[in-house]
């Protein structure tokens, strides 16, 4: 009777061999070549007084952008 009783919990499953090795090293590229081309673009951009304000928002905007898009993958 108690054998019965007690509750047989799934074990959880194993992460897909994609998510474990392929899925980081695809978002860390993402995000390399992401900064790399806003970053050049924003220094190539320069209006002449911004210094480096203009590639420290841009790189500070594009982080924003991307952790709200991209947030819950």
């Amino acid at each position: 009777q108690e054998v019965m009783d007690m509750e047989v919990k799934p074990q959880p499953s194993q992460p897909h061999w994609y998510e474990r090795h392929i899925q980081p090293c695809l978002a860390e590229l993402l995000g390399t070549a992401l900064f790399i081309f806003i970053g050049c673009l924003a220094v190539l951009e320069d209006s002449g007084g911004t210094g480096r304000l203009q590639p420290a928002l841009a790189h500070g905007l594009a982080l924003g952008v991307t952790v709200t898009v991209l947030g819950n993958i």
